[in-house]
């Protein structure tokens, strides 16, 4: 994957608190990328920076037009019933959510897998419950 060291400090820039500074290097990178995994990588990453439901929506979906590697496919598709579910669009979230479910038994055991699988089942939990909060344990966090 092209850019990965800098997509890794624009990721940690937001994890550290500067949304809005991983917002621009990320944008800068995906103006810059060509290919499609790259391009996958940063929307995915893009989404988790954005201030607005609705903004993180569209960059989950442009990480899913543009994925290249079936692993990223449990998570992409847990963000996207997240977004729908804060969205309060009820049928697209258990859609998503149904996707990310298929797509579970391909997930590595281990940490990553781990974290995917919990989200599956607090996105569920939450949709269940009607709520349009963000999840402490966000998919997007």
């Amino acid at each position: 994957m092209m850019h990965l060291e800098e997509i890794t400090a624009a990721v940690e820039l937001g994890r550290t608190g500067d949304r809005e500074a991983a917002r621009q290097q990320l944008t800068d990178l995906w103006n810059a990328a060509q290919d499609p995994q790259t391009r996958c990588a940063i929307a995915h990453y893009l989404a988790d920076v954005q201030e607005e439901t609705e903004d993180e929506l569209l960059w989950d979906l442009r990480a899913l037009e543009d994925v290249a590697d079936d692993g990223w496919l449990p998570s992409l598709y847990l963000n996207l019933a997240d977004d729908y579910r804060r969205l309060g669009q009820v049928e697209l979230a258990q859609e998503h959510l149904a996707a990310a479910r298929a797509h579970l038994p391909g997930l590595p055991d281990g940490a990553y897998g781990e974290v995917i699988r919990a989200g599956v089942e607090h996105v569920a939990e939450a949709l269940a419950a009607g709520s349009l909060q963000r999840l402490e344990t966000s998919p997007s966090s």
